[in-house]
């Protein structure tokens, strides 16, 4: 890909897609990833992989509080340094997708104080309207503020575009 040039649609759905069924697996061992960032997936025969698994946690309890992870993809109650759980993953996987997107992080800010008020607040530019409202929705839902109305892995797989992914990814590997 052209330096600057956009993600085709269909690589970033892909993206999704691969990456959620990564953290379903883990969150299904209770492992939260805790460092979801563009840099920890990697390209593997055309598939997405998540790695860099260093600041995993192995989860006793539904939440843990340890502050960790990349500040442009850190969730809202990570900054507030609050109990999160799985959920945080999924934050951090919208902030992926938003740059696929936009080619920048959904929130930034000269500095760490002006960015933990933009991650606050939620609000992020629209993403280009070459790209569906439905990959608009989708980031959107990794995007909620609330943790307890953020979508887990296994509910975003379920959704229809997702289930249509699944049944068409042989389609997707052109990409």
């Amino acid at each position: 890909m052209k330096n600057g040039s956009r993600f085709p649609e269909k690589e970033i759905w892909k993206v999704a897609y691969q990456t959620l069924e990564g953290l379903s697996k883990l969150h299904e061992q209770n492992i939260i990833h805790r460092d979801i960032k563009a840099a920890n997936i990697f390209f593997h025969n055309g598939d997405a992989k998540i790695g860099d698994l260093n600041v995993a946690k192995h989860l006793k309890d539904a939440f843990t509080v340890t502050q960790t992870g990349t500040p442009y993809y850190a969730s809202p109650e990570v900054w507030n340094e609050e109990p999160y759980n799985y959920k945080s993953d999924i934050w951090s996987l919208g902030c992926v997708l938003y740059e696929m997107c936009m080619l920048k992080p959904p929130f930034r800010a000269e500095n760490a104080e002006g960015l933990y008020k933009k991650i606050q607040t939620g609000v992020y530019d629209k993403i280009s309207s070459i790209y569906t409202k439905a990959l608009s929705d989708f980031i959107g839902k990794c995007l909620t503020l609330d943790q307890k109305k953020r979508s887990t892995a296994k509910e975003l797989l379920s959704l229809p575009v997702m289930l249509e992914l699944k049944d068409n990814i042989s389609v997707l590997d052109s990409c």
